[in-house]
């Protein structure tokens, strides 16, 4: 398990972000790295889930500008033969989190990524009409890293505070709502360390 002193680290404690980002999508403290693959969330469907992914490209290896190459439709599909079976795919993720913690966004938050493909969550169809999809830069089997959890804690508080329909039972994982067809973020994900550290989040008092 993680040194869970990796949850004491935080960028935002107040209510001035929720409010901001409900306005405007955008995560103060992630880079923009601007994805087309988006398109309008139907109306009157509220955000009330998020969703955790994982990625890695080539498989298995990590570091490089692959991920973003390939979210923002630019990647080099003669690079290495896997981008071959992925090329014409076109995909986003709202938020990636890398291995050292560093958050990229792709699409506001306030629009629709094309992450969760043909979905179901409780009975609702079409998961990318109202969830958040955030991608672990990992796989299914490699532990993820303590920076990797102390950032999606954090992020997932301040979404939760920004669109409070988002319970603790409405994150779930790629895997849960499309079972048979995917299986991220698999079983090296530790949610039991995640939701402790998210609990914490909660529990210091944001105002929102």
């Amino acid at each position: 398990m993680p040194d869970t002193d990796v949850f004491a680290e935080r960028h935002t404690d107040s209510g001035t972000d929720a409010r901001l980002l409900r306005e405007t999508g955008l995560i103060p403290f992630a880079r923009w790295c601007p994805s087309p693959n988006f398109g309008p969330r139907p109306d009157g469907v509220p955000i009330s889930l998020l969703v955790v992914h994982n990625i890695s490209l080539p498989p298995g290896q990590f570091g490089g500008p692959e991920i973003e190459d390939f979210f923002c439709n630019r990647l080099d599909h003669s690079a290495h033969p896997y981008f071959q079976t992925i090329e014409g795919v076109q995909v986003s993720a709202h938020l990636l989190i890398r291995r050292d913690g560093v958050l990229v966004q792709f699409v506001s938050l306030l629009e629709r990524a094309w992450h969760a493909g043909r979905s179901c969550f409780e009975g609702q169809d079409e998961c990318n009409d109202f969830s958040i999809g955030i991608e672990l830069e990992g796989t299914d089997d490699i532990p993820y890293t303590p920076e990797q959890y102390r950032r999606l804690a954090e992020v997932a508080d301040l979404i939760m505070a920004a669109w409070p329909a988002i319970t603790d039972d409405r994150i779930t994982g790629h895997c849960d709502i499309a079972p048979g067809r995917k299986t991220d973020p698999g079983p090296a994900f530790d949610w039991q360390y995640f939701r402790a550290g998210l609990h914490a989040a909660r529990g210091s008092g944001r105002n929102v």
